[in-house]
């Protein structure tokens, strides 16, 4: 019975939908259409990680490329571990004069349990203007546009002056078998390039309209830390001041009230800079002023106000996970916490774990770093060449747009490549809005996915034949 309500349902919400047209700003091309139908298939292929198979989906996405007529010796698709694939594609310049220029994407999606959506997350729905699905904003869109392009380059008979490499890879979500990591240590010579576009960027939207086109090119790393009280314990008819939990406790709200220093970086610099004049008169004066000097606290306590902001000017962490006791009659023997710390690019996890130990201060209790050490990601350079050409592209298709810097609080596979001396920026011209990405009903604007499509285009014809600006 479960099962005919799904199908019901998927059939009430998508044929409405894909009968009912969008009302889109321009007509759509064959190539949109493209890059819809692998989006589409993309969707429709499970890849989440419990039961889905991110092999599957870079096996789909090599046909595409060979019957378009790829040679097979430029469609490779890697298989790093059971069900878990990478696809590699290059599209040749006949003459190259320079170093490749890398399209980045993933292809595994967060787990989506079709009982916790009102729509079906691996049925593609079209609806008021929205692709639905899992993996619609994150990130299997981009992987639909990087193979939709090259595509239409090959058929255009563009010819660069560089070689285009299009990665659409597995397990950025997590799991035990990341596809970029895999790659530069064991096939460096498929990712090799002089940049890369990637996720992790994106247009800001207020109040339903386009104000800036955000440019990834930094973003924090990742670390989680336990905080831990042991004790020998005891009946707990015969309490003590020696208690586990409640030692635990009192630390976790020291970490909760302090806040690290305040630390720009360029991008930051750049990003507060430029967003001065896109906010409210007196966060706008905050933003200036913590640009000129740091160490302002006014300045620093107006925008730590913002979460979003906050995140940008400093190192953070918080608790996220507590255990502790083992028994409801029994004084508690042990307590733990997880702390999950985002660090700023040119800070150090042992510096964060140093000023942890500082800050919660008690001798019984231990803090102590958690799992591998944070990846390092430093912040990608602000070129001309490339950031020039995204202005000129972001003036032709909105005009008036500012083009800003941004870091990254979360976490994207860039941070492989930028290890390796491949700059990354997170460049897609995606004006998404709020997308629910790993959340319930995940969706994107179908405006927004055909715009991606087309800035993308021109960004890479320009950066493989410069175009003045």
């Amino acid at each position: 019975m479960r099962i005919l309500r799904s199908v019901l349902l998927c059939a009430a919400l998508a044929s409405p939908a894909i009968a009912q047209a969008p009302k889109l700003s321009r007509p759509l091309t064959k190539w949109d259409t493209l890059a819809h139908d692998i989006l589409r298939q993309l969707i429709e292929i499970n890849t989440q990680e419990s039961s889905g198979s991110t092999a599957n989906a870079a096996r789909a996405l090599a046909a595409r490329l060979t019957a378009a007529g790829f040679p097979d010796s430029d469609v490779v698709v890697v298989e790093n571990a059971s069900k878990k694939g990478n696809l590699v594609a290059r599209f040749r310049a006949k003459h190259p004069a320079k170093k490749p220029i890398l399209l980045l994407s993933h292809i595994d999606v967060v787990e989506a349990k079709p009982d916790d959506w009102t729509l079906p997350p691996y049925t593609f729905v079209e609806k008021d203007g929205n692709f639905y699905g899992r993996g619609v904003a994150d990130n299997k869109d981009d992987a639909a546009i990087d193979v939709a392009l090259i595509i239409r380059l090959k058929a255009e008979g563009f010819d660069p002056d560089r070689d285009i490499i299009v990665a659409a890879t597995t397990d950025e979500e997590g799991g035990a078998a990341n596809g970029v990591d895999y790659l530069l240590k064991n096939r460096p010579e498929l990712l090799t390039a002089e940049f890369a576009l990637n996720e992790g960027g994106g247009g800001r939207i207020k109040d339903g309209k386009n104000i800036s086109h955000d440019v990834q090119a930094s973003e924090k790393k990742y670390q989680d830390f336990r905080i831990e009280a042991t004790n020998p314990g005891g009946h707990s008819s015969r309490p003590v001041k020696d208690n586990a939990i409640t030692q635990l406790a009192d630390a976790l709200v020291k970490v909760g009230a302090f806040d690290f220093p305040v630390h720009l970086n360029e991008v930051t610099r750049a990003y507060f800079e430029r967003s001065a004049g896109l906010v409210d008169a007196d966060m706008g004066d905050a933003m200036r002023r913590i640009v000129q000097n740091p160490a302002d606290a006014a300045a620093a306590a107006k925008l730590s106000s913002d979460p979003g902001y906050n995140s940008q000017l400093r190192t953070s962490c918080v608790a996220t996970m507590l255990e502790g006791g083992h028994a409801t009659n029994a004084l508690p023997q042990r307590a733990r916490a997880n702390v999950n710390c985002r660090i700023l690019p040119d800070e150090s996890p042992d510096d964060v774990l140093r000023t942890l130990q500082r800050v919660v201060g008690a001798a019984k209790v231990v803090v102590t770093k958690s799992g591998n050490d944070a990846e390092n990601s430093p912040p990608s350079p602000l070129t001309k060449e490339l950031m020039g050409q995204a202005e000129r592209i972001t003036q032709q298709m909105w005009p008036g747009l500012p083009v800003i810097p941004t870091m990254s609080t979360g976490a994207t596979d860039g941070k492989y490549l930028r290890n390796k001396g491949i700059p990354t920026y997170g460049l897609m011209g995606q004006f998404y809005g709020d997308s629910n990405a790993h959340g319930m009903n995940e969706r994107i604007p179908q405006q927004g996915f055909y715009d991606s499509a087309e800035f993308v285009y021109r960004l890479v014809k320009s950066v493989t034949r410069p175009v003045a600006f």
